[in-house]
């Protein structure tokens, strides 16, 4: 072996040609991974589905899907994929106020395929814009509740008050109901209504063609124009689309037809019916308890 200056110089040049040539291979290897990593969008709009009717039970899953998004630092816009007649009252309400609570943090765009009625109108409220097709059924502003049932003779109670009303009594609190939602068409589509408080609060149901036209909703569209339409809202221009699986619906108090046909309301959830409980319904369609007709009066 020689240790003359050149064979040492030649030496070293062959080991640094050999590291050069593994760091190229390695490179190239490892290169299409490093670019797929660096080119993942960093952005998502989240897809939340309401479907069927709105109740206790559905809604708390929605309520938490929305709560995600907005601790999710990588949501940057929310879309609603409403096809419900809406429900209960109450449960109406819960999703209103977790759907305003979000769209002040982040662009919420609903869209509606077959029905956004009623509750599910309500919940719909707070979003930047409402995207319909052409024969959505939309609007829908009314509440209903069942009339007053009579005590059983010989019932025992410790107020005159305790588990009764009047059908007075009774209106007088569906009209309070009805005076919130009305007030919160009026609040959030005022603007770009075309109808007055009034006709707001007669509780007619429009196509969405004609929702379009009357300003309960803003544009004909489908839902990959509502993501679109978010996306732009949050100055988006690279983003991954994420959908929310929409609830179960076992166990439900209301159950219904997608078209705003009969809602089924258990007698007596707690199993006891001289208890008289109402239940208040924003709901399109005819509501039934059991086998009989409920008596209920409408805003």
């Amino acid at each position: 072996m020689s240790n003359s200056p050149d064979g040492s110089s030649m030496t070293r040049a062959q080991s640094y040609a050999l590291v050069v040539a593994a760091a190229v291979l390695l490179s190239a290897i490892l290169a299409p991974v490093a670019y797929d990593r660096a080119t993942q969008p960093d952005s998502r709009v989240a897809v939340i589905t309401i479907e069927g009717a709105i109740s206790s039970n559905t809604v708390t899953p929605i309520q938490e899907d929305l709560r995600e998004a907005r601790e999710n630092e990588s949501i940057d816009a929310v879309v609603l994929n409403v096809d419900s007649p809406g429900g209960g009252a109450a449960a109406s309400e819960q999703l209103y106020l977790s759907v305003q609570r979000t769209a002040a943090e982040m662009p919420v765009v609903a869209s509606v395929k077959s029905a956004g009625a009623s509750g599910a109108y309500y919940a719909m409220l707070p979003t930047e814009d409402i995207y319909v097709t052409p024969a959505s059924i939309v609007g829908s502003v009314g509440v209903r509740g069942a009339a007053p049932t009579p005590s059983l003779p010989g019932e025992i109670k410790s107020g005159p008050d305790k588990a009764s009303s009047t059908a007075d009594r009774r209106r007088a609190q569906i009209e309070t109901l009805q005076r919130a939602f009305v007030g919160s068409v009026m609040k959030h589509r005022g603007d770009d209504l075309e109808l007055s408080r009034s006709e707001v609060a007669h509780g007619k149901v429009y196509t969405g063609a004609r929702a379009v036209d009357n300003g309960m909703a803003d544009e004909i569209g489908s839902s990959q124009d509502a993501i679109r339409r978010a996306a732009d809202a949050a100055g988006l221009d690279d983003y991954e689309v994420v959908r929310k699986e929409p609830p179960t619906t076992g166990g439900l108090l209301l159950l219904s037809t997608d078209d705003g046909g009969t809602v089924v309301v258990e007698k007596s959830p707690v199993g006891y019916d001289a208890v008289d409980a109402p239940t208040y319904l924003m709901v399109y369609g005819t509501v039934n308890t059991q086998d009989e007709v409920i008596g209920n009066v409408s805003a």
